[in-house]
């Protein structure tokens, strides 16, 4: 939705990149305040890891948006890039692996995934956490607030 509450027209780069059509959201589309409420609850209260800020870039600014005040405090949310810097992956590294190929940075065998789709990608994320934390490169105390 832009700031006046009308719904933006997908751009076709974005249904080719994403397979996510207007049908699609017509069909199981939910409101912003639907969908962050829902994953909140999803949560029980976990952390959100994300690649990269996405509790700026994307909750606070829809939210902004939207004049809807956001259901998950900024606290449950993390960047997961804190955690392969722990892990002692070179920033530089850091820098131009994006998070759908950082499973085969590390080498870790898994299923087929695709870039720009957000399971695979989270799957690319936590294959390689769980790698990491199986071979002793990343301890769980790392994934506790500071």
């Amino acid at each position: 939705m832009d700031r006046f509450g009308n719904r933006y027209a997908l751009d076709p780069f974005f249904t080719k990149l994403t397979g996510i059509t207007e049908e699609a959201i017509e069909r199981e589309g939910v409101t912003l305040q639907v969908a962050l409420s829902g994953i909140n609850s999803f949560s029980g209260g976990a952390r959100f890891w994300s690649w990269g800020k996405d509790e700026l870039n994307m909750v606070a600014v829809s939210c902004y948006i939207a004049g809807v005040d956001p259901p998950i405090a900024a606290r449950h949310f993390d960047n997961a890039v804190k955690l392969l810097l722990a892990a002692g992956m070179p920033a530089e590294d850091l820098a131009k692996t994006p998070s759908n190929k950082l499973a085969d940075y590390y080498s870790v065998e898994h299923p087929l995934l695709h870039g720009h789709d957000a399971l695979d990608d989270a799957l690319s994320v936590s294959y390689t956490l769980q790698h990491l934390l199986r071979a002793g490169k990343l301890r769980p105390e790392v994934f506790e607030p500071v």
